[in-house]
């Protein structure tokens, strides 16, 4: 009897070795999900937006609460005029709660500010300069509440500049050597783009705008030769990406959007700042077509 319950005893152990490893395994994965953002991004390249295109946006707005959406026109050079139109287009494609606010920096550092925002389904960034937007809402309460909304399940949208904006690296459209103008971005060269703290709301990816259409494939370039750790995704025009909670996307619009893969290429520098990358991985997506960002297919 006693050599069988040896035996029990040491099953018993093996058992709970077992769960607890397992348990260690998972627990990551656990921590992970319950820190995912339960809403959606919706960054949209620029130029034409069809009515197809909005009405996602606002179906995902009516997700949360009453679907009430807030556009933040600052990155726009006439806020103001931006505000007001995109508010009736939004109406005209039957929403009924919509506004916009041109914030200054002093209003978005109150929070009584940031409470205007409460209780939002969308939020939404128009185009112009993405500086400005990061000028006037970086690290303020109303930058926490937009992360805040997103966490509950909100969509943050944007085009053109509120593309840009999505993620914590933003390229700024500046670069250092001062070119003629026509002749912005021709090079492939290390240190070169300029960069600056973006919104945030995604950290493994940066995002380009106007993508094709504009020829930016050089200054992406540039920038992932720099970060190899993270993905670049340019967006073409009349083109968006939704990004769900679990950091896949979907293309949809009229034209593509190209994904940059660096993470296994091996990069050398040249003359001159000059950059040689072999092995990387490109991919140019249709409408139609989903990429999950983790798994980098």
């Amino acid at each position: 009897m006693r050599i069988v319950r040896q035996n029990n005893y040491t099953c018993s152990g093996i058992m709970i070795l077992i769960l607890m490893m397992v348990s260690f395994l998972l627990a990551p994965l656990t921590i992970d999900a319950q820190n995912r953002p339960k809403g959606y991004l919706f960054i949209i390249g620029g130029g034409n937006r069809s009515e197809e295109m909005m009405e996602k946006f606002i179906n995902l707005a009516a997700r949360v609460n009453q679907g009430r959406i807030v556009i933040l026109p600052m990155a726009s050079a006439t806020p103001e005029e931006t505000g007001r139109s995109l508010v009736e287009e939004f109406k005209n494609l039957g929403v009924t709660a919509v506004v916009f606010y041109n914030l200054s920096r002093r209003e978005a550092e109150d929070y009584s500010t940031a409470r205007w925002l409460t209780g939002s389904g969308g939020i939404y960034f128009p185009g112009g300069d993405q500086n400005r937007i990061t000028e006037a809402i970086l690290d303020t309460p109303v930058h926490k509440m937009i992360k805040e909304l997103y966490q509950q399940g909100a969509v943050i949208g944007g085009t053109s500049a509120g593309a840009a904006v999505m993620s914590e690296l933003m390229i700024t459209g500046d670069e250092i050597r001062k070119p003629e103008e026509g002749h912005e971005f021709e090079t492939i060269e290390s240190g070169n783009v300029i960069l600056a703290r973006g919104l945030g709301l995604i950290n493994s990816v940066i995002i380009d705008q106007h993508f094709a259409t504009r020829k930016r494939h050089n200054r992406l370039i540039s920038v992932i030769a720099g970060h190899p750790e993270l993905l670049g995704i340019g967006i073409d025009e009349e083109t968006a990406i939704i990004v769900y909670p679990d950091q896949t996307f979907d293309v949809i619009g009229n034209k593509n959007v190209i994904v940059y893969d660096p993470s296994r290429a091996q990069i050398t520098p040249g003359r001159e700042r000059a950059i040689g990358i072999r092995g990387m991985i490109m991919h140019i997506l249709l409408p139609g077509e989903k990429f999950s960002i983790p798994k980098k297919k």
